[in-house]
């Protein structure tokens, strides 16, 4: 209100002008006052609504990502772990001793968006097995290759509830060693199997009560593989002179996940895990002498039976930028049957280009 206002405002009002006018002065006060709180918790709750471009990511340590990537970039993540294993659950979920044991490698995840719905890539892996009983690997050794395409069938968008969702195909090919591993044992980082695995993957954003936004993540991969043959000494458990095939079990594993951005940076993320393997049958035979010139063999049928595991990862991830960013933390297999008691730390880092 200008000065000549509030002049012309005494005017009408004669003698009761000076109450009316400071009761005036109190209501304008109170209404600016109602605007900047009104404005004030406006900011507050756009601040407190977290935006998806102001929440960067790297992905959990397990669960791998629905989304493709946009045409024409590249996506490498690297991984480097050591599976410490220190001993094993029974068929009846007994803990059992079993020797230390350091399995250190490497899987490295090297995609290409084909286009922006298809995905391609490749995941080359390497180890190195550190064993306190027993001679460890010669050297670094190549494990199995596999090559994967994404297809993405939905995409996530904020106020709707359909997630991201995708099919993914990968195939194993049997590039490590895994026989004739007499000289060195500990050489075995493949499975001699070509691998076929089938997932679907989803992805989902949720808004907190603190605001921030909760990225959860269901993947269930299906794998099925074909019959190894082998000869001697390999990682299905035979020794010298051996001559057989190994059928491989089928597998099924769910991993669910959740990503909590505490800030841009700074995201907290767990893995929760249930893995399903299925009997692996070896079938072959051992040949033997008789003490004369003329070899012999006997047959021999073992069964691995089914194993069970839950395992649990949590991890911390820092994020520089929306393209690149580490995340660090470790693998627990704390319940299980029919399979080893390890931990695993891990670190790795994603970069896209």
């Amino acid at each position: 209100m200008t000065a000549a206002q509030r002049k012309k405002t005494m005017k009408y009002l004669g003698k009761g002008g000076a109450r009316a006018t400071g009761a005036a002065r109190l209501w304008s006060a109170l209404a600016l006052l109602t605007a900047i709180v009104a404005h004030a918790e406006d900011v507050a709750t756009q601040n407190l609504h977290q935006s998806m471009d102001d929440a960067w990511w790297t992905g959990p340590l397990l669960a791998a990502s629905a989304s493709t990537l946009p045409q024409g970039h590249f996506l490498v993540e690297p991984y480097l772990y050591d599976v410490i294993t220190y001993g094993r659950y029974d068929t009846q979920g007994r803990r059992v001793s079993t020797p230390h044991e350091n399995d250190f490698g490497s899987q490295s995840y090297l995609l290409y968006g084909l286009t922006n719905q298809v995905s391609i890539g490749l995941i080359p892996r390497f180890g190195f097995e550190k064993a306190s009983q027993g001679p460890s690997s010669s050297n670094v050794q190549v494990g199995d290759l596999s090559f994967q395409a994404q297809y993405r069938l939905t995409q996530f968008q904020e106020g709707h509830w359909v997630p991201t969702t995708s099919i993914v195909l990968a195939e194993t090919f049997p590039t490590g060693k895994y026989d004739r591993l007499e000289e060195h044992p500990a050489d075995g980082f493949g499975a001699g199997a070509y691998t076929t695995a089938v997932s679907l993957y989803s992805q989902e954003y949720f808004w907190l009560s603190t605001g921030r936004i909760l990225r959860t993540r269901l993947d269930l991969t299906y794998t099925f593989s074909n019959k190894v043959s082998l000869e001697g000494v390999s990682v299905y458990g035979t020794g010298a002179g051996f001559s057989g095939r190994a059928s491989p079990g089928d597998s099924f594993t769910a991993d669910s996940s959740w990503e909590y951005s505490v800030t841009r940076n700074w995201v907290l993320a767990l893995d929760v895990v249930y893995q399903h393997n299925a009997n692996t049958s070896v079938v072959g035979n051992y040949a033997t002498a008789d003490g004369g010139d003329n070899p012999s063999s006997y047959a021999i049928q073992e069964n691995s039976g089914t194993s069970r595991s839950l395992g649990f990862a949590p991890a911390i991830e820092y994020n520089w930028s929306p393209k690149i960013g580490i995340i660090v933390g470790a693998r627990l297999i704390p319940i299980g049957n029919n399979t080893g008691i390890s931990i695993t730390p891990v670190a790795a880092i994603n970069m896209v280009f």
